[in-house]
């Protein structure tokens, strides 16, 4: 599980070097693609083999799940991360998600997220009130 919020920054060649914290569980090959709010999702090999099953389990018929997928697979990159826990992340997707030099990477249970440090700030102050608000419907019954 991945959890926390760390603060990298993306060198000059456009290489990330992930947290230490998760390198065991991407060190295998990672995933990188476009992310919902304009972030980036970085999966573990294993967990993106799980979400593409499960996407090819929707119907071709699915107008929704036809759009997902072409969006989803047409811009997702596998790397497997260097010996210093480096990953490349390809121009498209940088300026998809407007990344600048300074970062924040989250962990978000069974991915990871890269944000735009100032995106990230945006994001997390606009839903901060909401946050409390969402709880029931999110978790039903609450904490």
């Amino acid at each position: 599980m991945f959890l926390g919020t760390h603060t990298p920054r993306l060198d000059e060649k456009g290489r990330l070097i992930l947290p230490a914290k998760f390198r065991d569980e991407l060190a295998g090959g990672v995933v990188i693609t476009k992310g919902q709010e304009r972030c980036l999702y970085v999966f573990p090999m294993p967990e993106f083999q799980r979400i593409a099953g499960q996407l090819r389990e929707a119907p071709v018929t699915n107008k929704a799940a036809r759009a997902y997928s072409r969006v989803f697979f047409a811009s997702a990159h596998d790397e497997v991360p260097d010996k210093q826990g480096r990953v490349t992340i390809p121009a498209h997707l940088r300026e998809y998600a407007s990344l600048g030099r300074d970062l924040v990477v989250i962990g978000a249970s069974t991915r990871v997220e890269i944000w735009d440090r100032h995106a990230w700030d945006d994001y997390l102050s606009a839903s901060e009130e909401e946050f409390a608000d969402i709880e029931e419907g999110v978790l039903p019954g609450g904490l």
